[in-house]
């Protein structure tokens, strides 16, 4: 099963919470051209020393510190110090007060949602080169790992971690409610029925649950059902959100939940509350990724993965990839950090991060090797998060994006609270979004 624990999970969870306001308020400093940092890295026997500001904890930072042994072994003129000092969902800030400082590390983790921030600064570094002659072909990467580090035609980092999202079912809750369990050509109005004949108050067992903070957590999990519904993010005329009609229908369904009073909703960050009703056997369904299998394998809890339900009946998922960004501390330490950086996503080195720190495959390549199958044919459900990637879409790289979010987000919560009607609560969003695409960037 996978290695990833609760207590690694706040650096997982923080993709999904990652901050719509931190990127909003940062963005200014990002286009600071700073200066490289003064050492340039470079010992007297031609070491080369790079810093990796890693953003990990516990289960990941173990990981990562096997690879980069690993790594200083066959690359003996290359030293890699892991640092950083603060988890992914504080990178973001970390790093653009560096950037304005004019020191900051050779590699960091950061979300794939705050890549064109980020990327507006100089100090990013091109890497469509690297990728293009790297011993795995650029192709053979899912997309979304691909669309996630393009930032207008260019690769601006390389991916880090890749997701996606399914439903988890409790098959002991199904059974008692009577109800066969959900195939993979099920429609959001066959989800919300479920949820519907699943929920027992009396029981305090909920149908599903919903992030309710209006994050970042809460707003991933709409964009499949408007991707479906033939809506995007942003409009074609990059002025406009692009799921006026669509979000409106998707909200719909989120409404639907509410007014039968079958879902949970978290009130608080990351989701934990959520997730600890569905692991104490109260939550039929769990809208989630491959992230929370070992915790629910160790509840013991008896458990079907079944693919996103759908409007249209094509299969329709969404990705959250993060991204190792790379910085131009001079030549040389630049030159060994894409060596470092290009060296982890070859798939003998992919494979090994993501059973440790719980990934799903970059690359085809990777998903073919004997030990993922292995640990796709021993973890029940595995494989339908790995399938799924067929279909998977990402959030653009836009440096409006957290904007976008943040009222997509209170929409959602207006919603989920009865406070709204799905078509004021986007009409709403569409009001502050669309001012933020207005803004030049």
């Amino acid at each position: 099963m996978f290695a990833l624990t609760r207590s690694a999970q706040p650096e997982r969870r923080a993709v999904l919470r990652a901050g719509a306001a931190l990127a909003t308020t940062a963005a200014a400093g990002l286009g600071a051209s700073g200066c490289a940092a003064g050492d340039d890295g470079v010992s007297a026997d031609g070491t080369v020393t790079i810093e990796m500001w890693h953003g990990q904890t516990d289960t990941g930072k173990k990981a990562m510190e096997s690879l980069v042994a690993s790594f200083m072994r066959s690359h003996p003129r290359i030293r890699v110090e892991l640092g950083g000092g603060v988890l992914a969902d504080a990178m973001l800030q970390k790093v653009t007060a560096a950037l304005a400082a004019g020191s900051y590390p050779d590699i960091a983790y950061i979300f794939g949602s705050d890549l064109a921030s980020v990327a507006r600064s100089p100090q990013v570094v091109d890497l469509t080169d690297m990728v293009g002659h790297a011993g795995t072909p650029w192709t053979n990467y899912w997309a979304p790992a691909r669309q996630a580090v393009t930032v207008n035609g260019q690769v601006r980092a390389a991916p880090a971690l890749l997701d996606s999202l399914a439903v988890v079912c409790n098959r002991k809750l199904f059974r008692q409610a009577g109800l066969p369990l959900p195939e993979a050509d099920w429609r959001w109005d066959d989800f919300v029925a479920t949820a519907k004949a699943l929920t027992d108050a009396g029981r305090g067992r909920f149908g599903t649950g919903w992030p309710g903070v209006g994050d970042e957590d809460t707003v991933w999990r709409l964009w499949p059902m408007i991707w479906d519904l033939g809506g995007d993010v942003v409009a074609d005329d990059g002025k406009h959100i692009g799921f006026a009609h669509a979000g409106t229908r998707a909200l719909e369904v989120v409404a639907a939940l509410a007014r039968d009073k079958s879902v949970y909703v978290d009130p608080k960050p990351g989701s934990e509350q959520m997730y600890q009703v569905f692991l104490s056997n109260r939550m039929g369904m769990a809208v989630t990724g491959p992230w929370q299998l070992p915790d629910i394998r160790q509840a013991k809890i008896d458990y079907h993965v079944v693919p996103l339900p759908t409007f249209s009946g094509r299969p329709v998922t969404i990705s959250g990839p993060d991204t190792w960004t790379v910085f131009d501390n001079g030549a040389a330490r630049k030159k060994a950090a894409k060596t470092f950086v290009s060296w982890l996503m070859q798939p003998a080195q992919d494979v090994r991060w993501d059973i440790d720190a719980g990934s799903l495959p970059l690359s085809r390549r990777t998903r073919d090797l004997p030990a993922w199958q292995h640990q796709e044919n021993t973890t029940e459900g595995l494989e339908v998060f790995t399938k799924a990637l067929d279909s998977a879409r990402v959030r653009p790289v836009h440096a409006a994006y957290p904007q976008i979010s943040q009222a997509l987000g209170q929409a959602v919560v207006a919603v989920l609270l009865g406070r709204s009607s799905p078509a004021q609560a986007v009409r709403s969003c569409a009001a502050d979004s669309n001012a933020a695409l207005l803004i030049p960037r």
